[in-house]
């Protein structure tokens, strides 16, 4: 199933690219910061599924399904929740996400698309294949969703993976951890944590807020950390 993502937030868009390309039936084909820009592109090129933002600046994402002849499926990603009585008003739109994005949400907007799409087999050809890592403890293999993590810290030989339900304490390097993650979904942001930058609640002065922690951010790596924020 080819799609697009129509979104002003690279940081957006950077997520949704790696939950669609872990995702088994669906091709990213291109993304796009302007819906201005997306209009041309279909102009020229059919899509089966599209991801798109409501608010972008000068054209929301209903003037754009307004705009273009014959839309295919939209799931629409946004961070307001007011407009998902709107939203069903028009016969396109599949679902609605609110971000941040959960993976359990992203997975049953794709099976929605799917059982709508005719030629497709519901279930048969859908199913997420989301990156994760196995963690040793206690001589157990431990899966781990990339995308449940909130950051990690290290302490000594040992490192704390915090996840949105749990924490585990795994004997490895933070430089060990750090080739296993995605970038720029993670980054490090001081010499003892990594964070997924999509859990990101507040940023003030040198420091981060993710899940009522608190998290040091060193000055060297500070300006990473603000090129990949889609700031005003």
């Amino acid at each position: 199933m080819k799609c697009i993502i129509i979104d002003d937030e690279q940081m957006s868009r950077e997520i949704l690219s790696i939950m669609i390309s872990n995702t088994i039936g669906l091709h990213l084909v291109d993304q796009f910061s302007s819906a201005i820009d997306a209009i041309k592109y279909l102009n020229q090129n059919e899509v089966d599924l599209i991801f798109l933002d409501i608010h972008m600046p000068n054209f929301t994402g209903f003037d754009f399904i307004q705009t273009i002849k014959n839309p295919p499926k939209v799931i629409l990603v946004t961070t307001d929740k007011n407009f998902a009585i709107d939203a069903f008003n028009y016969d396109c739109i599949v679902d609605y996400l609110v971000k941040p994005i959960e993976t359990n949400r992203f997975i049953s907007a794709i099976k929605r698309v799917n059982a709508k799409t005719k030629d497709v087999k519901p279930m048969e050809t859908i199913g997420l294949t989301t990156k994760e890592i196995y963690v040793n403890i206690d001589k157990r293999l431990i899966k781990i969703d990339l995308l449940s993590i909130n950051n990690i810290q290290a302490n000594g030989d040992y490192i704390c993976i915090k996840t949105e339900t749990q924490n585990y304490v795994v004997h490895t390097t933070m430089k060990k951890i750090e080739e296993k993650l995605p970038k720029p979904l993670f980054l490090k942001i001081h010499r003892s944590h990594i964070i997924n930058v999509n859990k990101i609640i507040d940023i003030q002065d040198n420091s981060v807020l993710i899940a009522k922690e608190v998290i040091p951010i060193s000055k060297k790596n500070k300006d990473e950390l603000m090129t990949h924020l889609n700031l005003l």
